[in-house]
């Protein structure tokens, strides 16, 4: 992180590769929504939403590990210790790969039951059992994916995910529409299009990274010395999970309150969970920016703790809360000005919309909220302070989110649900400040590897 630029300006070389990835990564998912939707109609819609909770479940697993190693990794390269980077990313991806076969074979052989206990809807059971086996059969190439991507930033590079995830878009934008329609002599595959679609852009954007990584002598290139470390190694792998466990649990409640969410939504009918659907691929465009400034807060601070720098963690994390008002909060005013068009993107049924559209109006705000708690548990983060952040997150989702999402819909129908998300940001934010400033800012900083 070089001292003689502003650090806004360190943020937003780092940021806006992030972003743009994360846009692409959201725009292949709304793609094949939109594919989905039109093509197939709102039932298929609904159909690819219903199993959005649990691929999550899954992805989350390895979202843990990547944040707890990407720490490591950035702390290692600050202190410009390339081997070390080498053998945590092993420890990493390894452990990465074994979760991914272990959902592969349990999520493949119970997907109907999960869907079952979701309260999936009927009409749309055999299409979203079939999406769901798919993707979940596909996930140890994925995760791996998810989690190569993470690490790379862990060594500042942002720039070559935006490559991986540039191609993998272009390719899920073509094999989408031609599984639909089957084009080429492809099969017909239906709803489970979206999703074969999806393993093809990942497998092809695995293959581009490994070689363009060795072309380019990546710090983390698939070479011989990554291939020794890839096995955990028992300290690393303690340090990753003390890190990345709690992340990783964080990560699960969320997902298992969406899966609450969903069963009361799905109770409201089909309709309801196309438009959940619908509300989630435009969230996510501002949530993901939201996220990608809170991770640059996570591995600045990391690289400057193993560079000995740790007196600019407070000036990291004004410059993080300063960036997420104005980029997240330029994108929920676009989101309210132009929400009829958005969600109409995504489902043709017009009383779908208009309700898609309530929803938008009800939660949108709170993700400015949801940015500025996510700044500041990231930097904390950064030197390793995981638990009570975390612990605050999950309190807040577990005893505020759920129950007031049940309690609200009992009297406020549909839009009740919604209002659990804005009442749970402003919980975190105001629990993880407090935290931030009478706590962790007394603490001694060190390094952990």
């Amino acid at each position: 992180m070089p001292a003689a630029r502003p650090l806004w300006r360190v943020f937003l070389v780092f940021l806006g590769p992030m972003i743009l990835a994360n846009i692409l990564q959201s725009l292949s998912g709304t793609i094949n929504s939109v594919f989905v939707g039109q093509m197939l109609g709102t039932k298929a819609l609904a159909a690819a939403s219903s199993v959005f909770p649990i691929i999550f479940f899954f992805i989350s697993l390895v979202i843990g590990v990547g944040a707890g190693a990407s720490v490591l990794i950035g702390q290692a390269w600050g202190a410009r210790e390339p081997h070390k980077v080498k053998a945590i990313a092993g420890t990493a991806l390894s452990l990465g790969l074994l979760l991914g076969l272990a959902v592969a074979l349990l999520g493949g052989t119970f997907t109907e039951a999960l869907l079952r206990a979701l309260g999936t809807p009927p009409d749309i059971m055999p299409d979203a059992t079939g999406y769901a086996r798919t993707m979940m059969l596909a996930m140890p190439g994925l995760l791996v994916f998810i989690l190569l991507t993470q690490l790379m930033r862990g060594v500042g590079d942002t720039l070559t995910p935006l490559y991986a995830l540039t191609l993998s878009t272009a390719v899920a934008c073509l094999m989408t529409p031609a599984f639909i329609r089957g084009w080429w002599g492809l099969p017909q595959l239906g709803v489970t299009s979206a999703a074969a679609a999806s393993i093809v852009a990942f497998v092809c954007a695995l293959l581009f990274l490994a070689w363009f990584m060795r072309r380019r002598s990546h710090a983390l290139a698939p070479d011989l010395e990554l291939l020794r470390a890839l096995r955990p190694n028992p300290r690393l792998l303690r340090l990753v999970l003390r890190i990345g466990l709690p992340t990783g649990v964080q990560m699960i409640v969320i997902s298992l309150a969406e899966i609450v969410l969903l069963w009361l939504v799905n109770g409201f009918g089909s309709d309801a969970t196309a438009a959940y659907g619908a509300v989630n691929q435009v969230v996510n465009y501002v949530q993901f920016p939201a996220l990608s400034i809170a991770i640059t807060s996570s591995i600045l601070g990391a690289q400057a703790i193993g560079a000995g720098r740790a007196h600019t963690l407070g000036a990291i994390t004004r410059t993080g809360l300063k960036l997420n008002l104005v980029i997240t909060g330029t994108l929920v005013v676009v989101g309210y000005l132009f929400s009829r068009h958005l969600v109409a993107a995504f489902v043709t049924s017009a009383p779908v919309v208009e309700l898609a559209q309530t929803l938008l109006h009800i939660m949108l705000w709170g993700c400015v909220v949801f940015g500025l708690a996510s700044v500041l548990s990231g930097v904390m983060r950064a030197s390793g302070t995981v638990l009570v952040p975390t612990a605050i997150s999950v309190v807040c989702i577990v005893l505020i989110e759920v129950p007031s999402a049940w309690v609200l819909s009992q009297h406020f129908g549909l839009n009740g649900v919604w209002m659990a998300y804005p009442i749970t940001f402003v919980s975190m934010l105001v629990l993880q400040a407090a935290y931030y400033t009478f706590v962790w800012r007394k603490k001694k900083i060190e390094r952990l590897v």
